[in-house]
């Protein structure tokens, strides 16, 4: 159990700090990454309810999954023809998964069976993710490059920090002896 641990925080870790750096080194790159994969979800949405209305033997689910259908399509047109809107509106959502996902740090950071630095690590993750969230909060208009910039310099610190998780978790494992090589 603890291997399989450590290696999910290993990999998390070496993945944020990867995105990290890609978002600090081109802010531009990121942001139009975001704006084009909201516009995929939103058109891929707009697909599949579509589907469904078609498969509906109703009026009420047919209108409803129709009327989804064109509030997707939608979005993912405003996505391609306003990116600036759409960076907006991602910066605020942004914001509230940093606040959301910060507080749930602060909380686990509690929780019995951990060691102190482990504590401590997902403390420092759960503050610097809350410190994020309330500074685009209070400053959406920062802009969403600085959001780019902003959100690698937290994945780069998150990956840090769960590579440091990794390395606690699996020098527990290894102390524990065969616990650590149970398979997963």
């Amino acid at each position: 159990m603890l291997s399989s641990v450590s290696s999910a925080l290993l990999w998390r870790g070496l993945l944020a700090v990867a995105i990290g750096i890609v978002s600090v080194a081109w802010p531009n790159i990121t942001v139009g990454a975001f704006v084009i994969l909201f516009a995929v979800y939103a058109f891929l949405a707009a697909g599949s309810d579509t589907a469904r209305a078609l498969s509906s033997d109703r009026a009420g689910p047919l209108a409803g999954y129709l009327f989804l259908a064109l509030l997707s399509l939608a979005a993912g047109l405003i996505a391609l023809l306003w990116p600036g809107i759409t960076a907006l509106v991602l910066t605020i959502w942004v914001a509230a998964w940093a606040l959301a996902t910060g507080i749930m740090e602060v909380i686990l950071a509690f929780w019995q069976g951990q060691t102190a630095g482990q504590r401590a690590m997902w403390a420092l993750g759960g503050l610097v993710s809350i410190a994020l969230g309330v500074v685009l909060i209070l400053r959406p208009d920062i802009g969403a490059l600085s959001l780019a910039t902003v959100f690698g310099l937290f994945s780069i610190i998150a990956g840090v920090s769960a590579l440091v998780l990794s390395a606690q978790a699996h020098r527990l494992g290894t102390l524990t002896g065969p616990l650590a090589h149970t398979p997963a």
